[in-house]
């Protein structure tokens, strides 16, 4: 979920050591060319863009394009908020709830990427539920998020980053933000995106009702 390119040159609490130039670098040839794929998919679709219109676009050689992102789907996929939320769940209160630690995070980054970048999220969710490749891509990347937020937790929490519980219950919250995604997509992208996020982690922790 995208961290800023002019990082402050002191970390303010909740947020990454800020990066230095050749990060800085990397970070806004990512962001040129997920800007330049995302123009692109708008212009002409998904299936008709390719990593050689997309470098062109982006003023980079094709092989640029590999470096830092694997498939076409994960161009759409990738973002810079895993070190943003990793930082915000290790600032957390220790004895606070696993479960309310998370909501804070996701509902912070999810309010930043909205507040700067609402018709990439709107675009990235409408890709999400027209193009199966994007979607069972976007169940690999949810794993890579998982490990950052797993780690972070197990830290805190003194277990192990591979410990059972915490797997499942990392995996639990990521999977219900997945299908608040895509539901919001699939019912024309209306609602209020946090507030159905909260109301899917509320289900996690009362349980459903029938």
């Amino acid at each position: 979920m995208a961290a800023t390119s002019r990082p402050p040159s002191v970390s303010a609490p909740g947020t990454p050591p800020p990066l230095g130039l050749r990060e800085r670098k990397k970070l806004r040839t990512r962001i040129a060319i997920r800007r330049a794929t995302y123009r692109l998919i708008s212009e002409q679709g998904y299936d008709a863009t390719t990593i050689e219109q997309i470098a062109e676009a982006a003023e980079v050689s094709p092989s640029t394009v590999f470096r830092y992102f694997a498939t076409k789907e994960d161009i759409v996929l990738t973002d810079e908020y895993d070190p943003i939320m990793e930082a915000e769940l290790r600032n957390r209160p220790a004895d606070e709830p696993p479960l309310e630690s998370l909501r804070f995070i996701m509902a912070k980054a999810l309010t930043a990427f909205l507040a700067s970048e609402e018709e990439e999220l709107r675009q990235r969710t409408r890709l999400m539920v027209e193009v199966p490749a994007i979607r069972a891509r976007m169940t690999e990347t949810m794993s890579d998020t998982a490990k950052v937020l797993a780690r972070a937790l197990a830290d805190r929490s003194g277990r192990s980053p591979d410990d059972l519980e915490v797997r499942v219950f990392i995996a639990a919250v990521l999977g219900a933000l997945r299908e608040v995604t895509l539901y919001w997509g699939e019912h024309g992208q209306e609602g209020d995106l946090i507030t159905m996020i909260n109301q899917a982690l509320d289900t996690l922790e009362g349980g459903l009702k029938l």
